[in-house]
């Protein structure tokens, strides 16, 4: 199985004397959700201290993602996510090696709000973060081991058809899609090229 392999290929680079940080990159619909969870679960069960995040819940409220200033692509691409309090407050304090252990912020989404959740994460842990666009030049160099999920868009947007439908019926979450996500998307792709620069790849998971 294609996550056993993983297993082992994490588990190979895993230095006992500090935390391990994983990235599960991959575009919307590919199933990094899912990859992520089963990974999570298996390296729990391993006994790994393992920590699981979703780059989507650092995100900033509707008033700054949505600006008509800029076209949704661009929105969506260049406002979406608080890459700074996420370098700053989660990534840099796990880094320096020291024991994790404070209140961080997650986004609400049916509040459009943040809500605080305790996270402990001692030294020598594994974490997975998944997302999109996680080799972006903002996220450079923070990531030990990266995942990439490669999935062909027509699978992936069969598949957002069937999930996304707090967007709407199909039609409005084909239109959301192809005028908000996929530009960005082939902006992501052709600028960063992930599934060459990755160190794994999963094909049409």
């Amino acid at each position: 199985m294609k996550i056993n392999k993983l297993i082992d290929n994490i588990e190979k680079i895993y230095n006992s004397n500090q935390t391990l940080i994983i990235a599960i990159d991959g575009l919307g619909g590919a199933g990094k959700s899912t990859i992520s969870q089963n990974l999570y679960e298996l390296l729990t069960i391993k006994n790994y201290n393992t920590t699981l995040l979703h780059i989507d819940d650092f995100i900033h409220p509707k008033d700054i993602r949505y600006n008509n200033n800029y076209d949704e692509w661009e929105c969506y691409f260049n406002l979406q996510w608080r890459y700074d309090y996420f370098l700053k407050e989660i990534i840099t304090p796990i880094k320096s090696g020291q024991n994790f252990h404070k209140n961080i912020e997650l986004y609400d989404k049916n509040n459009d709000t943040y809500y605080l959740q305790e996270t402990n994460i001692p030294t020598r842990s594994i974490v997975i973060v998944e997302g999109v666009f996680l080799q972006r030049k903002e996220l450079d160099g923070i990531f030990d081991y990266i995942i990439y999920i490669d999935v062909s868009e027509e699978t992936r947007l069969n598949r957002v058809i069937k999930r996304d439908n707090y967007i709407g019926d199909e039609q409005q979450i084909l239109n959301k899609y192809e005028n908000r996500y996929l530009p960005a998307e082939h902006k992501y792709f052709s600028e960063y090229t992930p599934n060459i620069k990755a160190n794994y790849i999963i094909k049409e998971y």
